[in-house]
């Protein structure tokens, strides 16, 4: 053990090296006096506090940051950042007001690593990345359901990380069967819109919040027009668009499960859509052979790039969906782009889009550059947690 450790709080951290980023891997980790899943003190290679944290030995980044300094920090903390956050989404930024769908807790950037939270209706939608968040979960639950209205509960360990984090199959199936509600869907509304989410189906905690202003932003820019949805998923743009006045509206997607859902959305709004169970990079194809173009495009693609060891293969993916969605875009048109892979940054992200529109012949008046709603907040020692990246422009 270090020298002068035995002075040191329990359970401990020490580190090798500095960083204010909040994950550390094994190499940047000397001694530790601690269990799996403790918040631990974490003190620096000269042996002065640093902060605290999550820790697990076992786990790909075994260390994951909570707060910088010296002062102490006790496991009610992390009840106070729980309130803090709730604090915040109803009263700060007011989302009740116009919608019952939102993020409640967003992990890193609400000061608890591994826990996303979303609220649906009188839902908690909840997905755990963490062995520390896992073993805290149920003595969090009652305090979220409280202070939001909620009743139920749906809870994931999303397998990824249960893998990353070393917690057992056999541990998730008995917390998921003592603390999850039987409900496989429930009824939203965001910005006078309805959606239907989907829990046995849907990807992540079922919906994404995360494109609630996008959204409102996109129909409001297409009343009018004809407009095509690419990566429709649950028809999110495409619905808001034609509730917003869009003239005409196809949504494309390879997801038949997501497309039944979108059909159900644009029946529950009242508006006819035209919705198309098909591989994207196919369709567009078939699209260019027959002249066909839209004055307004929205391409929402799923996360390609999952690591860095994939990231060009993500990378060639983003060049491609983009540069056949421009050919698509009426000369004039609109056009609207996201990626929300973390490890493209924006810039890169923007520099494909462009460098394609240029050497197509096509030039961007680019109107605007947004991301997350403010309920995915980002942390400044965290930029990939930036992950919501968008281009919207008119293309000429």
């Amino acid at each position: 053990m270090p020298d002068g450790s035995d002075s040191w709080p329990r359970p401990w951290v020490q580190l090798k090296y500095f960083n204010f980023h909040p994950n550390f891997f094994p190499n940047m980790i000397g001694a530790a006096d601690a269990a799996a899943g403790d918040l631990v003190t974490v003190m620096d290679r000269d042996g002065q506090p640093f902060g605290h944290g999550f820790y697990n030995p076992h786990a790909r980044v075994p260390l994951r940051i909570i707060q910088h300094g010296a002062e102490s920090l006790a496991e009610d903390h992390l009840e106070k950042m729980l309130l803090s956050a709730v604090k915040l989404r109803t009263e700060t930024l007011r989302l009740p007001e116009t919608t019952d769908a939102f993020r409640v807790v967003h992990s890193d950037a609400d000061g608890i690593p591994g826990l996303m939270v979303d609220k649906f209706a009188d839902v908690l939608s909840v997905e755990i990345t963490t062995l520390a968040a896992w073993q805290r979960i149920e003595s969090w639950l009652p305090l979220l359901h409280e202070k939001l209205g909620t009743q139920q509960t749906v809870l994931s360990f999303d397998e990824r990380a249960a893998d990353a984090e070393r917690v057992m199959q056999r541990s998730i199936d008995e917390v998921r069967a003592r603390l999850s509600s039987e409900v496989a869907s429930v009824r939203i509304q965001e910005n006078g819109v309805r959606f239907n989410v989907n829990f046995e189906s849907g990807h992540k905690t079922g919906f994404f919040c995360d494109q609630r202003d996008n959204r409102a932003q996109f129909a409001r820019w297409t009343k009018g027009l004809k407009v095509l949805d690419l990566c429709c998923y649950t028809g999110g743009f495409a619905v808001s668009a034609k509730a917003g006045g869009a003239d005409e509206v196809t949504g494309v997607d390879l997801d038949e499960k997501a497309i039944e859902v979108a059909k159900k959305n644009a029946n529950l709004n009242i508006q006819r859509v035209s919705f198309v169970h098909a591989d994207a990079f196919t369709w567009m194809r078939q699209m260019q052979k027959n002249g066909e173009t839209w004055e307004a495009v929205v391409l929402d693609p799923p996360k390609l790039i999952h690591s860095r060891d994939g990231f060009e293969e993500g990378r060639a993916k983003y060049h491609d969906l983009n540069k056949l969605a421009l050919s698509l875009v009426t000369r004039g048109g609109l056009f609207a782009t996201f990626s929300c892979s973390g490890l493209m940054s924006v810039e890169e992200f923007e520099d494909i889009v462009i460098g394609l529109a240029h050497r197509n012949g096509r030039k961007l008046q680019i109107l605007d550059r947004t991301g997350a709603g403010p309920d995915h907040p980002v942390m400044s020692h965290c930029p990939e947690s930036r992950y919501l990246k968008a281009l919207w422009a008119r293309v000429w």
